[in-house]
């Protein structure tokens, strides 16, 4: 993946991690805004389902150009947008 397909800083990457979520997963009834950087993605905070994460995991390569191997790693990245842009930074580097 080439360094410049990332946004130039953590705050820009953070918030188009959001809106590809809701615009992924179609979440009409969510703004980007709402969702906080810790927020847990399943369980508690979006309740986002396998499904969903299938769905964001394809989304998420095809538009970061990264790979996310192991059901372990994707996982941890799904934890929360933090965790997201944690691993296509360090994919990045």
């Amino acid at each position: 993946m080439s360094k410049s397909a990332l946004p130039e800083n953590r705050e820009q990457l953070l918030a188009d991690l959001k809106c590809l979520i809701v615009e992924c997963l179609n979440l009409d009834d969510v703004e980007p805004s709402e969702i906080g950087d810790h927020e847990p993605l399943f369980g508690s905070g979006l309740e986002l389902d396998s499904i969903d994460a299938l769905e964001l995991v394809v989304s998420l390569e095809k538009k970061y150009q990264i790979k996310i191997g192991s059901s372990e790693e994707s996982k941890t990245a799904l934890e929360s947008v933090e965790s997201l842009a944690r691993l296509i930074e360090s994919k990045a580097a």
